[in-house]
């Protein structure tokens, strides 16, 4: 009886370790984040493009892999979900190896029509697991917490922020483009003023 009880526990610790082994060699793939909270002290307005701080990817595990940035919400937050499209990431995907860490950039662009009011979103890196046997890998990401509030502007204040928003974020070529379409109708007009002058001088 002894003997079989000794039996059957091995048989049982055997499977065990047959059936972990393989999920226990896949979770390597590791990941950290920099930055656990970003608060933006500055008061948004709708139609705006911003840009907020960094945040830096950390590949934690003993093997390389790709990652890709998300963005979360908790289930039942008081906050506003802000829109995963209100978010660029530059770069949005890259690949890390073991202890390697990457900068990543985040733009935030409001639509015209912003909801006002505080907004509360993750800032989310996760590894892209293109083959998985089991369900090691599932779950595995960081996050930073993101809080920021928009405040109140009717739909014209929307369009003028945009406006000006864009001509900060790629001036000095938006006045390059300005002085262009400035000289461009300069010509026309003065080519249309020149035609006119020699047509009246011939009758």
């Amino acid at each position: 009886m002894r003997h079989f009880i000794y039996i059957t526990v091995g048989v049982f610790l055997l499977g065990a370790v047959v059936l972990f082994l393989p999920l226990l060699t896949q979770a390597r793939i590791g990941v950290g984040i920099g930055t656990g909270k970003i608060t933006v002290t500055e008061k948004l307005r709708p139609g705006g493009i911003y840009t907020l701080p960094s945040v830096t990817i950390l590949n934690t595990g003993d093997e390389g892999g790709d990652y890709k940035m998300d963005i979360q919400y908790h289930e039942k937050q008081p906050q506003h979900r802000p829109a995963e499209e209100w978010f660029s990431f530059y770069p949005s995907s890259f690949h890390l190896e073991p202890g390697e860490a990457k900068t990543v950039k985040i733009q935030l662009s409001l639509p015209v029509k912003t909801e006002p009011g505080d907004y509360f979103a993750y800032i989310e890196a996760q590894p892209i697991v293109t083959q998985k046997i089991g369900a090691a890998m599932v779950g595995i990401a960081a996050a930073a917490k993101l809080y920021f509030t928009v405040v109140p502007a009717n739909l014209l204040q929307g369009v003028v922020y945009r406006m000006t928003s864009f001509w900060r974020r790629y001036s000095p070529w938006t006045w390059v483009v300005l002085f262009i379409i400035v000289i461009l109708i300069a010509w026309r007009w003065f080519r249309k003023s020149f035609h006119l002058q020699i047509a009246l001088t011939k009758k």
